[in-house]
């Protein structure tokens, strides 16, 4: 642990300082040991997550739909920037965490330290999770959206109050609004949301989040803003620059194709990516593959723009699909689409996979969804083909 610890001086001090910003690392690990689990008397309905629906699946699957990845892969650029890198691969990638810092500073008008780097975004939300509520209180969020953070803070003994979604499947924000008490620690927002793919709108977010910021922190997960016509317009990096209390976490994941290689960050006010460093290992978990390929392919808008084509050429296939069997959408701004199914969900699941088809199900108001994530033309057609021997 001592060797561990003088390395990270060291590179703080050293290579970071050179590249004129912080370097992001810290000990998860020792924090959560650190801190007494209480199992929550809260009552909540928990849905399997991606990653273990994934692993319940055949490796022969035909067409994986069930983990919203984007099918279409990495950009010629990130993997040419995999290729290079292997051969100093040996070697901490120190210099180049910087280079990827300021590339994403510049682009969003942000200073460096704002800017909080790691292995995909899930570790951010888990570090805000365990800060804000390591000792108790509650999280505000809705129901449903992605549990990461909310499920990791109910560990650590938080309450979760979970706001119901509109008739339109948005984000309840005066529903959310309303229930911030004393012992409310953060609010958390998914948008666009995960399970059900739609947005909240702009403006209304915003003074949603100048509102609330000013009592307590607010968490943004933008995961799947890329996807939106214009994401710069959506995004609620604006309320960090304003110097609101806010958190935006971005992932490599989604459009840019990145959901096995793992690179994420967050834009913050300075003083709160250093406290959240304390509770992630920060950059150092970080390949320098990824880390490579993060840099190559940041804003690469012929990729980008290309991908997001391909995927509207599925989800409208997809549409079409469903209007042709008799059944209604979700209207989706992201790379999956929710729909209401006829039969019981786990079912449904399993008949899917026996024709080769991996999705997901959700049940709320007494009603069964299936959430299918975009995938190829070919792979949406073979979704098709199961689905309406089933449907």
């Amino acid at each position: 642990m001592a060797n561990s610890m003088n390395r990270r001086s060291w590179i703080r001090s050293s290579a970071f300082m050179a590249a004129g910003i912080t370097f992001f690392s810290g000990t998860f690990t020792s924090a959560i040991a650190k801190t007494k689990a209480i199992k929550s008397s809260v009552k909540r309905v928990f849905f399997e997550s991606d990653q273990s629906a994934a692993q319940a699946f055949p490796n022969e699957i035909k067409a994986r739909l069930l983990a919203n990845e984007n099918p279409f892969g990495p950009s010629a650029k990130a993997k040419k920037a995999i290729l290079d890198a292997v051969d100093k691969s040996y070697q901490y990638p120190f210099a180049h965490f910087g280079e990827l810092v300021n590339k994403i500073a510049v682009f969003e008008g942000v200073k460096p330290e704002q800017i909080m780097l790691d292995a995909g975004s899930s570790p951010i939300l888990k570090a805000a999770a365990i800060h804000f509520t390591k000792k108790g209180g509650n999280i505000i969020t809705s129901d449903p959206s992605y549990d990461d953070l909310p499920s990791t803070a109910e560990g650590f003994g938080a309450q979760i109050i979970a706001v119901p979604l509109t008739a339109e499947f948005k984000l309840d924000l005066d529903g959310m609004e309303k229930k911030i008490n004393t012992d409310t620690k953060l609010v958390y927002i998914c948008n666009p949301n995960n399970p059900t793919a739609t947005v909240v709108d702009t403006a209304k977010l915003k003074a949603f989040v100048e509102r609330v910021s000013a009592k307590v922190p607010v968490f943004i997960d933008e995961a799947y803003i890329d996807y939106l016509d214009d994401p710069q317009s959506v995004t609620l990096f604006s309320a960090v620059k304003k110097g609101q209390n806010v958190i935006v976490a971005r992932t490599f994941s989604k459009l840019y194709g990145f959901a096995g290689l793992r690179v994420g960050y967050a834009i913050a006010q300075a003083e709160m990516v250093k406290t959240l460093d304390a509770y992630t290992n920060g950059a150092m978990s970080i390949s320098a593959t990824s880390l490579m390929a993060a840099i190559a392919s940041h804003q690469d808008r012929e990729f980008l723009d290309d991908t997001k084509k391909k995927t509207q050429v599925s989800k409208d296939f997809l549409y079409k699909t469903l209007k042709e069997e008799g059944y209604t959408y979700i209207p989706s701004f992201a790379n999956f689409v929710m729909f209401p199914i006829k039969m019981d969900g786990d079912k449904f699941v399993s008949e899917m996979r026996k024709r080769g088809v991996g999705i997901r199900n959700w049940e709320f108001n007494k009603q069964h969804y299936c959430r299918v994530s975009i995938g190829t033309l070919p792979e949406m057609q073979l979704f098709a083909e199961a689905f309406k021997q089933i449907s």
